[in-house]
């Protein structure tokens, strides 16, 4: 099956559009759990603030910040599929800035040293495009997410002593919680990477972040490792938007990937209260529109 150009490039420009007005059913469940768990006044009463603004935004097909995000694509190949990687590269480019241009969107998207603004929402190396490949599937699928300013300012990464053990990466990532504040909009999805390269590592955090409240890590400690998190972030006060509260985070998700024996890199990247993301799955039937 060949995914002809044109429809991965319409495909790029609704995704980055959907992914801009609709939060996630998982979002907002979450929401919702956290509304119900809260014990505070104030706290209860932001995430009120924070649904009703949701809510709102939905019901009037407007965005749901003004961010429009640093635009990333994750894209995975499935059994049986041939695409020029060119082409499909070109393609989602193309309809990044179409949706920019024909929305229209914000570009948020300067060159790095001269800031200059092209106003496409793209720029050297943006859109981030990554590519992947799974036998699952026959087809194309094609997440959206268009990562916010105020969460990306808050990375980190520790080349941590493998003999500091697990308790570093605790120490680390509540210490990063506490920096963040309220400067991520939270309640935050906390994601961490363990492991890799210095690359890699930061890499594993943002795949982390990114992913659906509800999914774990596929390894067995590092799912441990989750749970342990997400109850501790959650006793540190920050509360929505920094005010205090329980509802720090929806969660903490950690990706790990394997490691040199003398190292143990460790980062952190959050995801603000309107984690938004969209997918599509193409394939000979059309295109299937999701989170």
């Amino acid at each position: 099956m060949r995914i002809a150009p044109e429809r991965i490039e319409d495909a790029a420009r609704e995704l980055y559009i959907r992914a801009l007005k609709v939060l996630p059913p998982d979002i907002k469940q979450g929401f919702a759990r956290l509304a119900e768990r809260e014990t505070g006044r104030t706290a209860k009463a932001v995430l009120g603030t924070m649904i009703e603004n949701i809510a709102v935004a939905e019901r009037t097909d407007n965005l749901l910040c003004q961010d429009t995000g640093i635009p990333i694509y994750n894209v995975t190949i499935g059994r049986g599929t041939e695409v020029d990687g060119v082409a499909l590269k070109a393609a989602i480019r193309r309809g990044c800035a179409r949706a920019t241009r024909e929305y229209p969107l914000r570009s948020s998207i300067v060159h790095p040293l001269t800031r200059k603004n092209e106003h496409t929402s793209c720029g050297i190396g943006v859109p981030v495009i990554h590519v992947d490949f799974s036998d699952s599937f026959e087809g194309m699928k094609i997440e959206m997410v268009p990562k916010g300013s105020g969460s990306e300012n808050n990375s980190w990464l520790k080349m941590a002593v493998p003999a500091e053990g697990v308790d570093a990466i605790k120490t680390f990532v509540v210490d990063c919680v506490l920096a963040a504040g309220g400067k991520t909009c939270p309640p935050t999805i906390i994601g961490v990477g363990v492991g890799g390269t210095a690359d890699l590592c930061v890499h594993l955090a943002k795949i982390a972040a990114t992913r659906p409240l509800g999914s774990s890590c596929a390894d067995a400690e590092g799912a441990e490792l989750e749970a342990q998190l997400s109850g501790a972030v959650n006793m540190l006060g920050v509360g929505p938007q920094g005010l205090g509260g329980d509802a720090t985070a929806f969660a903490v998700h950690v990706e790990v990937a394997a490691t040199h024996i003398t190292m143990n890199p460790v980062a952190v990247n959050m995801q603000c209260h309107s984690a938004r993301r969209a997918s599509a799955v193409l394939d000979a039937d059309g295109i299937a529109f999701g989170f």
